[in-house]
């Protein structure tokens, strides 16, 4: 659980509030936490390791990392404005509705790049709803994650008021926590961290995502599938047939739904049997959102086991093209290092030191998935709208599936790309029109903000 809870109107960590109390919390927290105009934050008990001067370490980090996600947003504003305005070519001319809607998706593009300089420990508020099984798996495995203090705290408290309106729900089954895990009992010295990261970084090659298998017999063994779900024999139906029925979104239908219903469609089944696995390197807040893709699992690092000295982050597009804030957030990473460095250095665990590291931390994961939920998922991500790491992971996914299954990937692209010609409206996005007109020559079509 990479994402805490922190102080909420009076509820302090730490305190086993009843579920009344939390929950009046998080509804009065929710807006002003989605604004971000205010420095909230987990903040870890206090313990004979984490006392009143490693606490002061930890507030003053927190307070300059708000500082520069402020300086940050306003250097940013100028540079979205006026990229906006060129790819919608609005002027101070324009209708006073075109200008303020360039003002208002100008000032939401620099806050979103804004915040890679914002702590893992921002508070973040959510309704979690999960079924009976999975509570007990959670309570099981409560210490599975980076953070098992926050981790035990949460499901502790879910445990709880589950537990006041049956109290037997627990107890009849033997369900106690584990407390020893295997990871960290196998875990490498912190200090392998750095290795670690050269080691993948060089696989990488400088790229985001990088194929490293897949399914060779791909084409041979959908076809084979689709023909057994429709009962066709070859001679009726051969493999490059079966794959463009499968796929061109002029002969399916389902490729061309908003729902993604093709998920339960017996012909569409057929692409579960391709698989592909790519190790990519994206960011911490990148990969919160790249987590949504449930059906494309990740192998992704404890946090505290592949720890670096030194800043190891992202570095957005806007950043990289405006030197001033390119200075000021270079600053913000060392400043969150050396805070995070200074805590372990005085013996603070690493789980609550790590909390300080910034949502630009660099996650290296292994991720694979099947042709039919990859094929979801870079449908809604190689569009422009998407987040500015997982677009460019998804489109160099999709050159690298190119490059081996030729007669796949001509058929993977935004939902432009896929109606272009056959359904209308081309983009699907609707008033959310990124502004480009990126099905006149997609791939080959530069993304400027």
């Amino acid at each position: 659980m990479r994402a805490g809870l922190g102080e909420c109107r009076g509820l302090r960590l730490g305190e086993r509030r009843g579920g009344p109390a939390l929950q009046r919390a998080l509804e009065r927290g929710v807006g002003e936490a989605l604004r971000l105009d205010q420095a909230r934050a987990y903040v870890p008990p206090s313990s004979p390791k984490f006392g009143p001067e490693e606490r002061a370490i930890y507030a003053r980090a927190v307070a300059r990392a708000w500082e520069y996600y402020r300086e940050l947003t306003a250097l940013l504003k100028p540079d979205t404005r006026t990229i906006l305005g060129d790819i919608w070519h609005v002027s101070a001319m324009s209708h006073p509705r075109r200008v303020k809607r360039v003002e208002a998706q100008a000032e939401k593009r620099a806050i979103e790049v804004a915040r890679y300089v914002l702590p893992v420990a921002a508070f973040t508020a959510m309704v979690h709803t999960l079924s009976g099984i999975v509570l007990h798996r959670l309570w099981r495995m409560q210490a599975a994650s980076d953070t098992p203090s926050e981790a035990m705290l949460v499901i502790g408290e879910m445990v709880a008021r589950v537990r006041e309106m049956d109290p037997q729900f627990f107890d009849r089954f033997d369900n106690e926590p584990m407390e020893e895990l295997p990871e960290w009992k196998q875990a490498a010295a912190a200090e392998n961290g750095e290795a670690f990261a050269r080691e993948f970084d060089a696989r990488l090659a400088g790229k985001t995502s990088v194929l490293v298998d897949y399914s060779a017999n791909a084409i041979p063994v959908m076809a084979e599938a689709y023909r057994a779900v429709l009962g066709l024999p070859r001679a009726s139906c051969s493999d490059s047939e079966a794959i463009d029925r499968l796929l061109n979104p002029a002969r399916n239908p389902y490729r061309l739904q908003t729902l993604n219903i093709g998920v339960h469609a017996p012909m569409m089944r057929a692409l579960q049997h391709a698989n592909y696995t790519f190790a990519k390197k994206i960011s911490h807040t990148a990969d919160s959102q790249d987590q949504r893709h449930r059906m494309v699992p990740g192998s992704r690092p404890l946090l505290t086991l592949a720890d670096t000295r030194a800043p190891d982050a992202i570095l957005p597009m806007l950043i990289a093209q405006n030197a001033r804030a390119r200075e000021v957030y270079e600053r913000a990473l060392a400043d969150a290092w050396a805070a995070k460095n200074e805590l372990l250095d005085r013996g603070v665990p690493p789980e609550f030191a790590l909390y300080l590291l910034p949502n630009a931390k660099a996650i290296r994961l292994v991720e694979s998935g099947s042709l039919l939920h990859l094929m979801h998922k870079w449908t809604m991500r190689t569009c422009f709208n998407a987040q500015e790491e997982i677009c460019q992971a998804s489109m160099e996914e999709v050159a690298q599936v190119r490059a081996v299954h030729p007669a796949l990937a001509r058929f993977l692209g935004p939902p432009c790309h896929l109606r272009a010609g056959i359904a209308t409206p081309i983009c699907t996005e609707g008033s959310h029109f990124c502004g480009v007109k990126v099905w006149l020559d997609f791939p080959n079509i530069e993304r400027r903000i």
